[in-house]
């Protein structure tokens, strides 16, 4: 079978080799969940996409894998995915239909190429993580400067506050511990105004540490509303993957109110490095 092409992009930089790298494979209409996973696995990255076509009223349909799952909706993966596929698709809109509904990305062209993309997220829903005590052990944290909470929104991401930047940058996690508390990324923030920084660790997900989440950019805003920290509207810049040598910037936007969140948006730059086949 095959050869399959595929792209590889790096995703909220403006920069290559920084950000966080996505391999999307064009069209996978020929391969089965079995074949999707083992080439995840033999592409090493945090997510690896594929796309198909749509079955319902969206552009395209896409498939997410981390190296060990399929997860219903991910950040930097499907807006990644969204720039390259704007090459091949007319217009300044591009619906997507992922494991979570579709979502609408609006595509920021320069020339014939996207070079950034905005998109309209699935708004979380939130609820105090039960196993808080376990996971601050796991990550060498006496307390978080937040309570700790859960926010799902196709991934379960759970966030934990520090009180600076260099209390941040010093965690050193106990990834056997955080393995052992299934389908959950721990995300560390800390930060004030519009400027804020993360680090995510996701044994559960197979991902040590990620440079860049955007799955839980989103979410963390809303925590930070919910919490007052920030107001509705105000737009953040979430920096994440600094410590990897892999620097990232994320642009959230949380609409509506701290009770009823309406809308959650997030925003970022791909650039694309590099583009292959793939034998099966």
């Amino acid at each position: 079978m095959g050869p399959y092409e595929y792209v590889v992009a790096d995703v909220f930089t403006e920069t290559r080799f920084e950000g966080n790298p996505v391999a999307v494979f064009l069209d996978a209409r020929d391969l089965s969940t079995g074949q999707m996973q083992c080439i995840a696995r033999e592409m090493n990255l945090s997510e690896t996409t594929f796309v198909l076509p749509a079955k319902f009223d969206g552009d395209v349909r896409v498939r997410i894998f981390t190296r060990v799952n399929e997860l219903p909706f991910a950040g930097h993966p499907a807006l990644g995915t969204a720039v390259v596929l704007a090459g091949r698709h007319s217009g300044d809109l591009l619906r997507m239909e992922t494991g979570m509904g579709v979502i609408p990305f609006e595509l920021d062209r320069s020339g014939s190429h996207a070079v950034s993309a905005r998109m309209k997220q699935p708004v979380p829903v939130w609820a105090p993580y039960e196993h808080a005590r376990d996971l601050l052990t796991g990550l060498g944290l006496a307390s978080s400067t937040l309570p700790v909470e859960e926010y799902r929104n196709g991934p379960r991401h759970v966030y934990i506050g520090l009180p600076d930047i260099d209390a941040l940058s010093a965690v050193e996690p106990d990834l056997r511990t955080l393995a052992r508390l299934p389908d959950m990324a721990a995300n560390c923030f800390a930060g004030k105004g519009d400027h804020w920084r993360m680090r995510m660790f996701s044994p559960a997900y197979g991902v040590a540490e990620d440079a860049a989440t955007g799955s839980a950019a989103g979410p963390l805003a809303v925590h930070l509303v919910r919490h007052g920290l920030i107001s509705c509207s105000q737009q953040i810049r979430i920096l994440q993957g600094v410590e990897m040598g892999r620097p990232s910037t994320m642009i959230a936007t949380v609409f509506g109110s701290p009770d009823q969140v309406d809308s959650v948006e997030v925003a970022g730059s791909v650039v694309i490095v590099a583009q292959g086949t793939l034998q099966i």
